[in-house]
């Protein structure tokens, strides 16, 4: 095996999650950068299993919450504070109002332009009923431009 290799499985080892191939006890034994390595990996590892975690003195939430109560009530509070709800409440109806009002005042604009296009509609055919035509359809005839640019190339390709 080659040492990267064996790099990446030092931890696992010294950590004894995983017990060792035979491939890499013999690597360990010929190669003394990684066995020097597994060493120092095997020194860490028993020096965390001898540590321990301190644990909290027994009043240490009690004291905390205390704290916490002190710090809230020397925090001075806003002069208008119970304002700011019922103002952000009202700003936000009168949003929703305008927008209402400005929704119903836009409609009915474009519901008679509808209607105004649909009694002034021409015969097809004629040449008022063309235009009208070209103007429903102006997408459509924009990408006309398109076929525009597409015709020389015909007419290249037409005169030898």
């Amino acid at each position: 095996m080659k040492c990267n290799e064996i790099r990446e499985q030092l931890p696992d080892l010294a950590a004894g999650l995983v017990a060792g191939e035979p491939e890499v006890n013999e690597h360990l034994r010929s190669c003394a950068e990684c066995a020097r390595n597994f060493a120092e990996f095997q020194k860490t590892m028993a020096l965390l299993d001898e540590w321990q975690a301190l644990e909290p003195s027994p009043y240490f939430d009690t004291r905390l919450q205390a704290r916490l109560r002190e710090e809230m009530a020397e925090r001075p509070k806003p002069t208008f504070g119970w304002l700011r709800r019922p103002a952000l409440a009202a700003g936000l109806a009168a949003v929703v109002a305008v927008g209402a009002v400005v929704f119903r005042v836009e409609e009915p604009k474009a519901h008679k332009v509808n209607q105004i296009a649909a009694v002034t509609s021409a015969e097809p055919g004629t040449a008022v009923g063309d235009l009208q035509a070209l103007d429903t359809n102006q997408d459509v005839y924009a990408d006309s431009d398109l076929m525009d640019d597409l015709q020389p190339q015909q007419d290249e390709s037409a005169n030898p």
